[in-house]
């Protein structure tokens, strides 16, 4: 690929010993010249994040002390990971990511910039309150990355998403990637792309190999924390995390359970972001097992020991299908292998339907020796 040198060491220093698929076909098309807007598809845990990240460092130039990059992500957790990301592999060169987000106090992210930061990456709120403030400058970007595209194409982020392209130079590149790409968000995004490459995978391609999921029938609502607690007694997982359909779920569960004597962490959107971050360190340092969660989480966050994924919840909306893609993501990440339990009502059963046919796959009765499975997962 003709890497940078002090590039390919950050690469081999956070890991990384060969590209994966994506990384294989996205990055060269990001860095060659006459760039062109990109369109990438991929599975959940497959280096999506190091693909941009890649592709990124190796076309900034350290020398100009100006915001060159600009990478959207649709949540705090996701955009300080991909943070994280960029700052590692960036290690041997003299390139500063800055963060920028909202929460966090505004003086630091204006010191970072005016010290010279060359990749920024954001969430879509705090970037155009900082663009309308004139506090960021983007005359200088040359690539825009959309990370989890089809999530910051809907509606609720679509006109912050449409604000910001709109300041960058209209011959800056657009490279949107994400694990589902429906055909509305496609079509979407190419009425502000020109010519972009291509790199998507089918619908029945989409769900991980990885990944063994199943269906526990629960008839009535009330009965799920009881069948909840049944399989959390059988199990010796190292982490696992529970979704809900809304915070006030997540609240109650979290309640019900530490009742109950278990032990569980829980996130959602409107906890304070201080509390967000503090949650997050202690479930990815492992000092927290279980952690209870809504679709905030659903999205690119990597946690490498989960190796079980419960939706108490099945996912609801018009992004439902995507979003049971990029849940039970969470685990069989990198290849790794992984366990998705649904708890599955009446109601349920036409959305499962749909899932096994959109995306050829199966999602099997709940056997009785669920623990020697996950156990085989390590």
């Amino acid at each position: 690929m003709e890497l940078q040198h002090n590039l390919l060491r950050g690469i081999y220093g956070y890991g990384f010993e060969k590209p994966s698929a994506i990384q294989q076909r996205a990055i060269l098309p990001m860095i060659q010249r006459p760039a062109r807007d990109i369109i990438a598809q991929a599975q959940s845990g497959t280096g999506k994040t190091g693909a941009f990240a890649i592709g990124a460092l190796q076309l900034v130039e350290p020398a100009k002390r100006h915001v060159q990059v600009l990478v959207v992500s649709p949540t705090r957790e996701l955009a300080r990971q991909t943070h994280k990301v960029f700052t590692h592999l960036a290690d041997y060169m003299d390139i500063k990511p800055v963060l920028i987000l909202g929460g966090a106090r505004i003086s630091k992210t204006k010191k970072a910039l005016r010290s010279g930061a060359q990749v920024a990456v954001c969430t879509p709120g705090r970037a155009l309150d900082m663009l309308e403030r004139r506090q960021l400058d983007v005359g200088g970007v040359s690539l825009v990355v959309i990370d989890e595209a089809d999530e910051l194409l809907a509606q609720g982020f679509q006109e912050q998403l449409h604000g910001i392209i709109t300041q960058v130079p209209e011959q800056a590149q657009l490279a949107l990637f994400s694990a589902t790409m429906p055909e509305g968000c496609v079509a979407l995004a190419r009425k502000f792309m020109q010519d972009p490459v291509d790199i998507l995978v089918k619908a029945e391609a989409v769900t991980l190999d990885g990944i063994r999921q199943f269906g526990i029938s629960v008839d009535r609502e009330e009965w799920k924390l009881d069948t909840l607690c049944d399989i959390y007694e059988q199990l010796t997982v190292s982490q696992a995390i529970i979704f809900c359909s809304s915070k006030r779920k997540v609240e109650w569960l979290q309640q019900a359970l530490d009742a109950r004597d278990h032990t569980v962490s829980a996130i959602h959107g409107e906890m304070d972001d201080s509390y967000r971050r503090e949650v997050m360190e202690q479930f990815k340092s492992g000092s927290s097992r279980i952690l209870i969660a809504t679709d905030l989480l659903a999205r690119g966050i990597d946690v490498q020991q989960v190796s079980l994924v419960i939706n108490y919840d099945m996912p609801r909306g018009p992004e439902a299908r995507e979003n049971y893609i990029h849940r039970i993501g969470r685990v069989g990440r990198f290849g790794r292998k992984g366990v998705a339990v649904n708890f599955i009502t009446v109601d349920d059963i036409s959305f499962v339907r749909e899932v096994e046919r959109h995306y050829s796959t199966h999602i099997v009765e709940l056997p009785s020796n669920l623990s020697d499975i996950v156990d085989s997962c390590y």
